[in-house]
This record gives structure tokens, C-alpha cells and sequence, in this order.
């Protein structure tokens, strides 16, 4: 732009040197011929004269204009680049985002994140809008766009206030009172943990119990004739119910470890015992059924001796007492020893203060809603107490003792069953009181928050695992498909994607045979747990799936009915009803509802079920073996070759049918 500037100027003055020259011989000749023409023409020499002078300020302007508009073009070429340069967007980022986080802060449409990822080893059919990207890709996203990516802060790095409550620190010990002990009955299934219960507190506990086998953790308070009071827990000694006897272990302060004269150590007396270390509880040993004619009690406790169960016999500290639950032979001395180890624990607690307590279990009552049983460990509950346990929180509006008596306060180591709660929390929960409602949602909220936090990780950590097994692939297909033109390419994938259909038809069939929806209700959240435990076992899914559908607490409902409807399940109910409209209702829409009381029935129906589905197999026995000869022989008047048969083995006389 300036050369051109230059150029204009050099000819403009060129043409002003010209002009000047040619007005000074002009005023030359004038100047000889002046006195000629003004007496002849006055006017016109006047004008002549005026023409110079005017012509030069005509050029100057028109110069001095062509400079200005030069300059204002230049500035604006000069802006122009600058502002393209202003206009390349900067963007805002951060791992994980998800592709309409990405559109929205690109301000762009999402189909311009699809459109950008083509081509890529990203599987843009599985991509939604809620996908979250990898850096890769959105590095991609942004150098496509033209824009400038800018990292922020990762969104789960972003600092938030911890607003969970949290048990207080130890008080003073001058405010520590004495208080009952917390008694777990462990040991295996049917070696007399419910009757011998039953014999302490006497009441007809195991003549409710189906089969004999307890099914839930049922808490109880004691009061012996010697004035003093234990909490008992009864814990199943099935094989399902592991993990509540674990939890019954983690709040327990002793534990009576029941072992049946009779059959000795077995494989849920092992895993009590584990249980008992794992929480350093201390073991009083109930050596149980010594009535029976081939007890033998020191055969029990030598077997103990190989998992660090010593008895006082053989040197060691825990203490061992013969019983007989069926009898009632020896239970004062069982709990004289109960009574002794308490004390020599000295167990004590601050009955002021919030209350600090755990849940034991927890199910939903058709007229109250979620009830739970818990063990009051601090402070004295009272109607009205705001609570929090896990992601749920309860105004206290009613308490009640084991025998469904309404209290008015419940003190340490009280069994108490609660109602207030605003869902139902889970078995095991710890219980806090808190100030307010308000506080209570605001701690509901935050490990809400911290839940949704894990499960983003783990999200992330599929959608990395995902993508990695995509970039294999698609490094795969380049080197297979590398070489080769698009026709070529294209006439393959062809080949390969019509031998595939067939076999994702037989696998969709197949599919849809050989799975059994099901839908479970228990009675208890400890049951359901214990169940699905079992369920989570199976590992023959290659033959037929097993697919949970649904799965609660509470009796089985008309959602229940339609959702088995819609996946053609089977709905299982344990210690639960269904009410003759709800049983009417699944008979009319073909669902099968079966109600069972005992865990192991229950497992054994499943199975049936599940072998009812599997595909027929086909075996081959062989019955008799004959050999064939290749024979000529006449048959009217023709040839023809029939085979000659030899028995090897089977029956004679055997009809066989002969086909030639």
C-alpha cells in the first residue's frame, strides 16, 4: 500500500514540475504579447492568469485526500487483523466433561461435537450427550473449532465444605455411668442359639421360628433374677447370613459362642470365632445339647484349641460352661459368667449428650413405614430427637421395646425400635443425633453428594477402560485395513458384517430363552442383604442368566405383579404376604409368585426354576451294536445288494427299523 502511495506522489509531482514548466514559458510569451491581447481581450488574460495558481491548490487537496483515505484503509486492515486475532474464542474445560458440557461452553450445537469426533476411534453410536470425553477427544474437539482451549480446575477437585456430623470426642470420665452389656449368640445353624435363648429369657422364641433357624437379628432385653439386665442379640447361623453376624460382632461387647456337643466345630463356628477376633470381642463358650447320649464335650474343645479358642481346662482365659438349652441344665452358671466378664470389662457409658446408637435392622411396617431396631452406644433417645443414619434422617415420633411396649426414652445399651424415619436405612448404619431438621438434610445431602462423587470415579474409570479398548481396535482396523483402497475396505467389513448377523440373531434368541428375571421382596433389609449375597454367587450365567429385575422390603406389591409382567419374571417373597387381590391380579397376568419363611428353600426354588429354562442336552447311550455285510442277493430276478447284520451285543428279537 505505501509503494502505490509512493508511486502517486512521484507522478503527481512529476505532473506539477511539468505544469510549472509549461505555465513559465507560457508566462514568457505572455509577457511579449501582453500589451497585443489586454487592449483586445481584458477578460480572458485575467482568467489565464488565475488558472495556474488555482490548478496547483486543486492538486495539493486532492493529494493531501488521497494520503487520508490510504491512512483510514490502512488502520482499518490494521483493526481488522486485530480483531480476528480478539476473535479466536478462548474455552473453558475440564476432565470428564460431558459432550453438551462441552457444546455448551463451546456455545456450539452438540452435532458439532458428534461431526467433530468422526473419524476418530471414538464410537459415536454409543456417545450420548451425558458421555463424558476423554482429554483426547476434547483437545480434538477444540483444534477442529479453531478455538483456544483454556484447562480449569477439575470439577471434582473443587473444593467443598465437609457438612457431615460426625460422633463427638470422648467426654469426661467423671459423667461415665455403668451400664448393661451388649450379648451376642453366635455359632453354626442349629446347634440351639434361639432355644437357648429362649431359656434365658423364657419365652417361646424358637417355637416362631421356621424350621428352627432364626431368620433375623432380633435384640432382647434380659432381666435375670440377680437383678441384673443384658441386651442379647440372636444372630442366624445359616451360611447366608455372614455379614450380619459380622455387624452383630461390631456392637456386641461379649459373645456366647454356642458349639453343640454333639457335632463340635463347624463351618459357621469357624467364621464366628473369626468374626469375635476381627472385633476383639471376648468369647464365653456354651458348650450346648450335653443331654444328648454321644455329647462330648472335650472333643469340642480340643477343636477349639486349633483356632485360639483356649478354655480355662487347658490353661487358657475363656471361660466354658456345659448347658443344655432344651432343659434349661446350667443356665445360671451361663450367665454368672456372662455377669463376671462384664464386669471385669467395666463397661460404661455417658448417658448425656447426643445419642449415638446403630442400626441392627431395619424393614418397612405397612402402618408405620420404616421402622428400625437399634443399640443405643451414647446419650438417652427421646421422643422428638432428630436423627441421621447413613443417607437417611428421622424425627423420633414413637419408640418401642422388644415386646412392641411404647417408651419414652431408651438409655445405653437399650434395644429400641424407632419410627420417624424418612427412608429406610440400612442394617449396620451408624445412628447420630443432630441438632435441627435442617442440619439433618444438610448431612443427608452431603454424603448423598459424596456418593455421587465415587460413583463419577468409577465412572470414569469405565469410560478410560472403554476407551482404550476402543483405540485398540481402531489401531487394529488400520493395520488390517491399511493397505487397502476404500473399495476394497468397504467390500471386507461388507463380508464380515453379513457373517456376523446370523450368529447376533442366535445369540438374541438365545438370549431370551435362556434368562430368569426375577423380582425378590424380604421381610428385613439383613434377609434381602443375605439373599442377594447368595444370588450374587451363581456362575453359570453362560448357561442362563439370572437377571434381578427388582428388589425391596415390605410385602409384594401391584408394581411388583407389573414389572414381573413386563420381563416375564418370577417374583420371590421371603417372610413377606401377598394379599389375595395382588395373588388374583398375577394369576390373571400369568406371574408366578412364590412366598417362602426358610432362606434355604427359597435358594432351592431359584435353582429349579433356573434348570427348568436350560436348553435340553442331548445324550447318546448306546443299546445294541450290530455289524453290516454288503451282501448280493436275488430278489425277483434282479440283483440287489442288502446289508447282512451281525449282533455284537443287546437283546435278540429286536425290532430295528431298516432304512435303504
Amino acid at each position: 500500500m505505501n509503494q502505490k502511495i509512493l508511486k502517486l506522489e512521484n507522478l503527481l509531482r512529476f505532473h506539477t514540475v511539468c505544469r510549472q514548466l509549461h505555465s513559465l514559458c507560457q508566462r514568457r510569451m505572455l509577457a511579449q504579447w501582453r500589451h497585443v491581447f489586454s487592449s483586445a481581450y481584458p477578460a480572458w488574460t485575467a482568467q489565464l492568469y488565475a488558472h495556474s495558481g488555482q490548478t496547483d491548490v486543486l492538486i495539493r487537496a486532492a493529494l493531501s485526500q488521497q494520503r487520508l483515505l490510504a491512512t483510514k484503509k490502512e488502520e482499518r486492515s490494521q483493526k481488522s487483523q486485530l480483531s480476528s486475532r480478539k476473535s479466536k474464542k478462548e474455552v473453558e474445560v475440564w476432565i470428564g466433561m460431558t459432550v453438551e458440557e462441552l457444546a455448551r461452553a463451546m456455545e456450539k450445537d452438540i452435532d458439532f461435537i458428534y461431526e467433530s469426533l468422526m473419524n476418530t476411534a471414538v464410537d459415536i453410536d454409543s456417545l450420548e450427550a451425558d458421555s463424558h470425553l476423554d482429554e483426547v477427544w476434547i483437545k480434538e474437539v477444540i483444534k477442529k473449532s479453531g478455538m483456544k482451549l483454556k484447562w480449569s480446575k477439575l470439577k471434582q477437585d473443587k473444593v467443598r465444605e465437609n457438612k457431615d456430623a460426625v460422633k463427638r470426642p470422648q467426654g469426661d470420665p467423671a459423667l461415665l455411668i455403668p451400664r448393661s452389656p451388649v450379648v451376642a449368640i453366635m455359632g453354626h445353624v442349629d446347634h440351639g442359639k434361639t432355644t437357648l435363648l429362649d431359656q434365658l429369657r423364657k419365652t417361646q422364641v424358637a417355637a416362631m421360628e421356621v424350621g428352627g433357624i432364626t431368620q433375623h437379628i432380633g435384640a432382647f432385653l434380659v432381666s435375670l433374677p440377680s437383678g441384673e439386665k443384658i441386651t442379647f442379640l440372636d444372630t442366624p447361623g445359616h451360611a447366608a447370613f455372614s455379614a450380619m453376624r459380622a455387624r452383630g460382632a461390631q456392637v456386641t461387647d461379649i459373645i456366647i459362642l454356642v458349639v453343640a456337643a454333639d457335632d463340635g466345630v463347624m463351618k459357621q463356628t469357624v467364621e464366628s470365632i473369626q468374626h469375635a477376633k476381627d472385633a476383639q470381642v471376648p468369647i464365653v463358650l456354651a458348650i450346648n445339647k450335653c443331654d444328648k447320649a454321644e455329647a462330648n464335650p472335650e472333643k469340642a474343645k480340643k477343636e477349639l484349641l486349633a483356632y485360639d479358642v483356649v478354655c480355662e481346662d487347658y490353661g487358657g482365659d475363656v471361660q466354658a460352661v456345659h448347658v443344655s438349652a432344651l432343659t434349661g441344665d446350667n443356665m445360671m452358671a451361663l450367665t454368672e459368667a456372662t455377669v463376671a466378664l462384664a464386669e471385669m470389662l467395666e463397661l460404661k457409658a455417658d448417658p448425656t449428650g447426643p445419642v449415638e446408637g446403630t442400626v441392627i435392622e431395619s424393614f418397612t411396617d405397612k402402618g408405620r413405614g420404616p421402622v428400625t431396631t437399634a443399640i443405643i452406644q451414647r446419650g438417652t433417645l427421646k421422643k422428638g430427637s432428630i436423627l441421621v443414619a447413613g443417607k437417611s434422617w428421622a424425627k423420633v415420633r414413637l419408640m418401642f421395646d422388644e415386646n412392641g411396649k411404647t417408651i419414652n426414652e431408651a438409655c445405653p445399651s437399650m434395644p429400641v425400635g424407632i419410627i420417624g424415619w424418612r427412608d429406610l436405612p440400612s442394617a449396620g448404619d451408624e445412628i447420630l443425633e443432630v441438632e435441627s431438621e435442617a442440619r439433618a438434610r444438610e448431612v443427608v445431602d452431603w454424603r448423598k453428594y459424596e456418593q455421587e462423587q465415587e460413583k463419577s470415579k468409577e465412572d470414569l474409570k469405565l469410560i478410560e477402560e472403554k476407551r482404550k479398548e476402543h483405540q485398540e481396535a481402531h489401531q487394529k482396523a488400520r493395520e488390517k485395513y491399511g493397505t487397502l483402497s476404500w473399495k476394497e475396505r468397504s467390500f471386507i467389513k461388507y463380508k464380515e458384517k453379513k457373517q456376523q448377523q446370523p450368529l447376533k440373531l442366535k445369540e438374541k434368541v438365545e438370549r431370551d430363552s435362556d434368562v430368569l428375571p426375577i423380582i425378590i421382596k424380604g421381610d428385613v433389609d439383613g434377609s434381602l442383604e443375605a439373599i442377594l449375597n447368595i444370588m450374587d454367587t451363581y456362575d453359570a450365567s453362560h448357561e442362563c442368566e439370572l437377571e434381578l429385575v427388582h428388589f425391596g422390603v415390605g410385602d409384594i406389591s401391584e408394581n411388583d405383579v407389573n414389572l414381573a409382567e413386563t420381563f416375564n419374571g418370577v417374583i420371590y417373597g421371603f417372610n413377606v404376604n401377598a394379599s389375595n387381590v395382588i395373588q388374583q391380579s398375577a394369576a390373571k397376568k400369568g406371574v408366578k409368585i412364590k412366598l417362602h419363611k426358610i432362606i434355604y428353600r427359597l435358594i432351592e426354588d431359584v435353582q429349579e426354576e433356573l434348570s427348568s429354562r436350560l436348553p435340553c442336552a442331548v445324550e447318546e447311550h448306546i443299546i445294541e451294536k450290530i455289524t453290516m455285510d454288503k451282501s448280493s442277493v436275488k430278489l425277483h430276478m434282479n440283483y440287489k445288494h442288502l446289508p447282512l447284520c451281525k449282533m455284537c451285543f443287546g437283546s435278540e428279537d429286536t425290532k430295528v427299523r431298516l432304512l435303504y
